[in-house]
């Protein structure tokens, strides 16, 4: 089992809150500091956070480039954007509803997050912009082209927008492939936060996990050049990012996935999400 142990797992569980709190009210001390803080430190406590909240954390590949970089990765959960930033620290493109999250919320919009609103299809442009002028100021810019969070083995297709801003500003793309398991290496779903989970729920099932393991991949950075266009820079960098087993497609607004249990495969269903990266 990855999900929720015995009972006497909840005092743990508990502490583990506790200390993810505590990281998050030191990272929104540090805030006002901003860019004075070296990327090393920032790294270390982005794995501290989720090291905190129970899960062990694993990096592997190839180093992140220096500079403007466009750093894309699978969706899986609201711990993806701490692992991400472990790998390399940036501003992330995020959905305006993250505004109102308890602390993370006011962290994430104190580290100069990009917001976009989904519902507003004709502001997407303006936002491709603003992603492209912080990838020509030198910063790195987080995107999870997917759209959405997706369960197990089901992913999502990359979605094309933000590589125009990488094309535009002639930086890198830095796919990243993210998995979630347990320490016998099986796959597990615990960390998924989907269907219609609430974020304290999938917090509390990810601190009352057993032996949940995140791993980041670092795969080759892909340079644009005059052979891409952002339909193909967006297909290699989901072949590089995504895994590479055969995918059931489980959009996250679409239905409400189990997740304390062993992934069951289910029928494709398209996704009601509207498109923003």
């Amino acid at each position: 089992m990855d999900a929720t142990g015995p009972a006497r797992a909840v005092p743990l569980a508990a502490l583990r809150i506790v200390g993810v709190l505590f990281l998050l009210v030191v990272g929104c001390a540090a805030m006002p500091f901003g860019g004075r803080i070296p990327a090393g430190p920032v790294r270390r406590w982005c794995r501290w956070v989720v090291r905190a909240a129970g899960v062990r954390v694993r990096i592997a590949g190839s180093e992140a480039p220096e500079g403007g970089l466009l750093l894309v990765a699978n969706h899986v959960s609201w711990l993806d954007i701490p692992l991400l930033a472990a790998v390399r620290p940036a501003r992330m493109l995020a959905k305006s509803e993250i505004r109102g999250w308890p602390v993370a919320g006011r962290l994430t919009a104190c580290s100069g997050a990009l917001f976009i609103d989904r519902d507003r299809i004709r502001a997407l442009p303006e936002t491709v912009a603003r992603i492209a002028d912080a990838l020509r100021a030198g910063q790195a810019v987080t995107v999870f082209p997917e759209g959405s969070t997706w369960c197990g083995r089901a992913q999502g297709s990359f979605r094309r927008a933000a590589f125009q801003a990488a094309l535009d500003a002639g930086v890198p793309v830095q796919p990243v492939r993210l998995h979630y398991g347990l320490a016998d290496g099986a796959s597990g779903t615990a960390a998924a936060f989907v269907g219609d989970d609430s974020l304290l729920a999938s917090v509390w099932r990810v601190v009352r996990a057993r032996e949940l393991i995140a791993e980041a991949e670092v795969m080759e950075p892909i340079v644009p050049g005059g052979r891409f266009d952002r339909r193909s820079l967006a297909e290699a960098a989901e072949a590089s990012a995504l895994p590479r087993e055969s995918l059931v497609l489980v959009p996250r607004q679409q239905r409400a996935v189990p997740v304390t249990g062993t992934d069951q495969p289910v029928s494709p269903a398209p996704s009601r999400e509207p498109l923003t990266a």
